[in-house]
């Protein structure tokens, strides 16, 4: 089984892709690190919290940034999420149990230290805390067995950017934390709008993972109901694209996916900020700020129709 930390902004597809990881016999989930985005900081913590409780998830729980490297950190994207991150469904009032004392960059730290090339690190939202971690102890680099990251865009399927023309909101939230993760001295394999808009989840699918999910189908299903209508509304689509838990699929079979490799780099400022750019080509240029990075993986395309039927037997196992 592999070690997992799971950074993450819960978020409907991230609390989708968290119960992917528990219920895969895969995966050993050992933490999970929180970051602002698709909700408050707060709100993020206390619905790992709630998922952890009713779930019975043993993974450690650390709370993260609310604030990115650079740039503003702007409003939580509730008009996506609910107001409370998880598609408004209550969550009850009462202890939930306790958060790690260490912030989440120090979690990272600490545990890829405990365990050196054993923990692959998920980050499905900003990576504010994986570049925090980098810049305290840039020394844990190596200690990392792989960095799966959903975020960014290529081009590939036609798929570019989700709120600017060539921007993905993960990268864009934070991009020169992004830029960090990307050309740090680790193995990095990003899973893109590329490859998430290609797996699709409809209302047949929904209903069929409500009935053959007994432990997780029911809550599924209610969580989603405020991210379907969102992207119906909104996007005019009558499914929604499976975001975050493609890289949890990613880090169960790989096999599923198609890839390129090159050295990656994130625009930080101008009017692409936020672009995810993959050098494919090996050719020398005058100019280039390619050259001296890593070679890391980025994911182009995957077979839809398995990776559908490998998330709807692992819930319903």
């Amino acid at each position: 089984m592999k070690k997992v930390i799971f950074d993450t902004d819960p978020g409907i597809d991230d609390t989708m892709a968290m119960l992917l990881a528990h219920a895969s016999d895969k995966i050993d989930l050992i933490g999970i690190t929180t970051i602002f985005g698709n909700a408050t900081i707060e709100n993020a913590t206390r619905n790992a919290l709630y998922v952890k409780k009713k779930f019975g998830l043993t993974a450690a729980v650390s709370m993260g940034t609310d604030t990115p490297l650079v740039r503003e950190a702007g409003e939580p994207t509730t008009f996506v999420h609910g107001d409370n991150g998880i598609g408004n469904v209550q969550i009850p009032e009462g202890d939930l149990g306790e958060k790690d004392n260490r912030a989440a960059h120090d979690f990272i730290i600490d545990q890829l230290k405990a365990y050196p090339n054993e923990i692959t690190l998920i980050g499905v939202g900003r990576l504010t805390n994986l570049a925090l971690a980098l810049q305290k102890e840039p020394s844990i680099a190596k200690f990392a067995k792989e960095v799966i990251v959903m975020g960014g865009a290529f081009g590939y399927n036609g798929h570019s950017g989700n709120v600017t023309p060539f921007a993905e909101a993960n990268v864009l939230g934070d991009p020169h934390a992004a830029d960090i993760v990307f050309t740090a001295d680790w193995p990095v394999t990003v899973v893109g709008l590329d490859v998430t808009h290609q797996v699709k989840m409809d209302q047949a699918y929904m209903e069929k993972l409500r009935n053959s999910s007994k432990k997780y189908g029911q809550f599924i299903y209610d969580i989603t109901r405020f991210y379907v209508d969102f992207h119906k509304n909104e996007c005019q689509l009558d499914y929604f694209p499976v975001h975050d838990s493609s890289a949890i699929t990613y880090a169960i079979a790989p096999e599923l996916f198609k890839v390129k490799k090159g050295p990656l780099r994130v625009v930080t400022e101008g009017v692409a900020i936020g672009h995810t750019m993959l050098k494919t080509s090996g050719s020398a240029f005058p100019i280039d700020n390619w050259s001296d990075k890593p070679v890391q993986t980025v994911c182009v395309d995957v077979d839809a129709d398995k990776f559908l039927e490998l998330y709807m037997d692992t819930m319903s196992a």
